[in-house]
């Protein structure tokens, strides 16, 4: 995908006057040993996430004067994300980009973030993480190996199938949905009436056509990047979750890092967050319109009231700590 929208360009210059300036910065003092570091990623070349990789690899390159690059591994080259978690944390991957739900499983205070129904609209989202509960958040990932550099954008997600348009929770009853690998997803679904079945996300596509689910809950552009909006005609636009992706690097990669090093890497990766958002917008609306240009029956007046009530419960049992208690508040009071 181009990634010269008007507001991509827009970034673009910005960013640009941005290197020349931090190149002046950093051209005393000894240079560190060149490095190629590896960044894993499952989604198609041309997603969001990706290109922003390939944005942070130009960064990085040009403000160390190409004695550090980003070589970016896509489309589950390096494996699922669950595999590239681990791989991560042992610093055989140096730079992952993956979705928070996994790594709430890892740092408690993540799980917040994959709660049904907490937030009340993709602004609200990006408020709480690019202000001071988002750095908190970032910074609880350091003692499981891994240094949090930027959250990305993931949008809402919503549930789609291949057998019938649902309008209710009753609807839900029987079908069988793909959830990540993720304890909160699957308590999500089966609290919805469904039967959850945790899969990697490769292999989403495959079993819808063999129909070994019926369906899956994600965003827009994730439903017709992969063809899943062909196998899965039926969406219904639920918005449970607003799940954000979180960019990591190894703990191992970033103390090979001096500190000038590690300054470029972590602004050149929330750099690389903003001219992601420029491309998310785009990318949600074309998705939407593809699929609905295909035809496929989109349910945009569901009662969102009776789904946050059937998850209620698990947003009970997250309050009983009170330490997720109170960031769960402090998420609230976000204006």
């Amino acid at each position: 995908m181009s990634s010269a929208t008007p507001a991509a360009a827009g970034l673009g210059r910005r960013a640009a006057v941005a290197l020349v300036l931090a190149g002046l910065a950093l051209g005393a003092g000894p240079a560190a040993q060149a490095r190629e570091f590896r960044a894993a990623d499952n989604q198609v070349e041309t997603y969001p996430t990706v290109q922003a990789l390939q944005f942070m690899s130009r960064l990085v390159a040009e403000r160390t004067r190409d004695r550090h690059g980003v070589k970016v591994f896509a489309s589950s080259q390096l494996g699922d994300e669950k595999d590239t978690i681990e791989q991560t944390r042992a610093g055989a991957i140096d730079i992952n980009r993956t979705n928070v739900a996994p790594l709430a499983g890892l740092a408690a205070p993540l799980s917040v973030l994959v709660l049904p129904f907490l937030f009340r609209s993709g602004d609200h989202l990006r408020r709480v993480l690019d202000g001071p509960i988002g750095e908190e958040l970032l910074a609880s990932l350091e003692p499981y190996g891994l240094v949090g550099l930027a959250f990305y954008d993931s949008g809402a997600r919503s549930i789609y199938n291949s057998v019938r348009p649902v309008r209710s929770v009753a609807d839900m009853k029987g079908l069988r949905i793909r959830v990540q690998q993720s304890d909160m997803a699957i308590a999500m679904i089966r609290a919805l009436g469904a039967e959850p079945v945790p899969l990697p996300y490769g292999q989403v596509t495959p079993a819808l056509a063999t129909h070994l689910i019926d369906g899956a809950e994600n965003n827009w552009p994730s439903y017709v990047s992969t063809t899943h909006f062909n196998l899965a005609r039926f969406i219904t636009l639920t918005e449970h979750t607003m799940g954000p992706e979180v960019l990591v690097m190894s703990k191992k990669a970033w103390s090979s890092l001096d500190a000038a090093d590690q300054a470029v890497f972590r602004q050149a990766a929330r750099e690389s967050s903003a001219f992601m958002h420029e491309l998310w917008t785009v990318w949600e609306e074309r998705a939407r319109r593809q699929a609905l240009d295909a035809g496929n029956s989109v349910v945009d007046d569901v009662d969102k009231a009776e789904f946050q009530a059937a998850t209620a419960g698990l947003l009970d049992k997250t309050l009983a700590d009170p330490a997720l208690k109170s960031l769960v508040e402090r998420i609230r009071q976000v204006p």
